[in-house]
């Protein structure tokens, strides 16, 4: 078993699970959630780091250093700082220090641990109350109201006895508060384009996101350009206004290769000039691929599409590999807030209800995606 300090909490049968779920559709109210489903005393610092997947902490910020402890998936570590180290096998050469030692910069999600005042109320928008909200702490289980479970993510889960779990900066819309007999706020979470899998959540763990913050940035500056370059050592996105930079980040691009070495044309983020953004969505659910190397994400914030087949730009929350590798399945991956911006800076504008907008023609900001220099 993990080191007690590498989780924060036992993850629950797929047995516990369902039970604890089917008491909400069996109306028998939300007391047993309180326990189960309370946020885990996260690690106090600033800022905080998640592991992906299993990884090994090093007794320098050097791969072919001494391991000096083992942190597996979802384990919360404070992030005392960044430095450069060495990594043979990787472009970056960012390493972070916890309290037992470093691990390589990338296979740590930068958090925070931002509970929120909740609501209990919504707010009215133009398709009735509702709001969006976003992840502000490591991670928050869930409770599923509709069994059984649609999505592959969340079967995957389930029957891996592993439980229901967002992650810090995903995004969802809200449709309902409840409040049990001990006072606790609880947020229904729905997806508009997922698989129709409903979820109660502990209403702490999500920030209300504001029409204001969603308020396009410099909307009369002329001739808007984004251009990404996807040469592999140096991923890049920038947006001019004219022939001046006003935003630049890095980014993971897509092309995955085949045993010649030949890029396969369906992993590869498409190089070409004037490419027009055609849909803009605060978040939606990804999925694709085939068995053994698909995907299926929900929550995924601030996606801008730029290509017919389903290429965006958008925030990721699945890894930490910004700038120097590719990782995507043909998308541009990004840290949240470098696509929040990006979403905003760019036309066309996004109401905040429903949060969805589709166009067509030169009408919009065109992307260039370009590699090399």
């Amino acid at each position: 078993m993990p080191p007690a300090a590498n989780l924060a909490r036992s993850p629950l049968s797929r047995r516990e699970f369902l039970k604890t779920a089917a008491l909400l559709v069996g109306g028998m109210g939300l007391r047993p959630w309180r326990r189960l489903f309370a946020l885990p005393d996260f690690p106090q610092a600033e800022r905080l780091g998640r592991v992906f997947a299993r990884v090994d902490v090093k007794a320098r910020p050097d791969f072919d250093s001494e391991t000096v402890a083992t942190l597996y998936d979802d384990a919360v570590v404070p992030w005392l700082h960044e430095l450069s180290g060495s990594h043979p096998y990787r472009f970056k050469q960012r390493w972070v220090e916890i309290p037992q030692g470093y691990v390589w910069a990338s296979e740590l999600q930068p958090v925070r641990n931002q509970p929120n005042q909740p609501l209990t109320t919504l707010p009215n928008t133009s398709m009735g109350p509702g709001m969006w909200v976003e992840v502000t702490v490591p991670y928050v289980d869930l409770v599923l109201d509709n069994p059984p479970a649609r999505a592959f993510w969340l079967k995957h889960r389930l029957e891996n006895n592993l439980p229901a779990r967002v992650y810090y900066s995903q995004i969802f819309w809200v449709d309902q508060i409840k409040i049990d007999e001990n006072n606790q706020v609880w947020y229904r979470l729905i997806e508009r384009y997922g698989y129709g899998d409903i979820f109660w959540a502990v209403a702490e763990a999500f920030r209300p996101l504001t029409a204001e913050e969603i308020a396009p940035i410099n909307p009369d500056a002329k001739d808007k350009r984004v251009v990404i370059n996807v040469y592999e050592k140096f991923q890049t996105l920038a947006c001019y206004e004219g022939a001046t930079e006003v935003y630049f980040c890095p980014v993971s691009a897509g092309k995955k290769f085949d045993p010649d070495g030949k890029p396969l044309e369906s992993s590869s983020t498409p190089l070409g000039k004037n490419h027009y953004i055609w849909r803009k969505q605060i978040s939606t659910h990804m999925s694709g691929g085939t068995t053994g190397g698909g995907y299926d994400l929900p929550g995924i914030g601030w996606t801008t599409l730029f290509v017919g087949t389903g290429v965006a730009i958008h925030s990721c929350f699945w890894h930490n590999n910004f700038g120097g590798e590719l990782m995507s399945h043909g998308c541009v991956n990004c840290r949240p807030q470098d696509a929040k911006w990006v979403f905003r800076w760019t036309a066309p504008a996004v109401p905040y209800a429903p949060g969805d907008v589709t166009v067509s023609g030169m009408v919009s900001t065109p992307v260039d995606v370009i590699e090399g220099f």
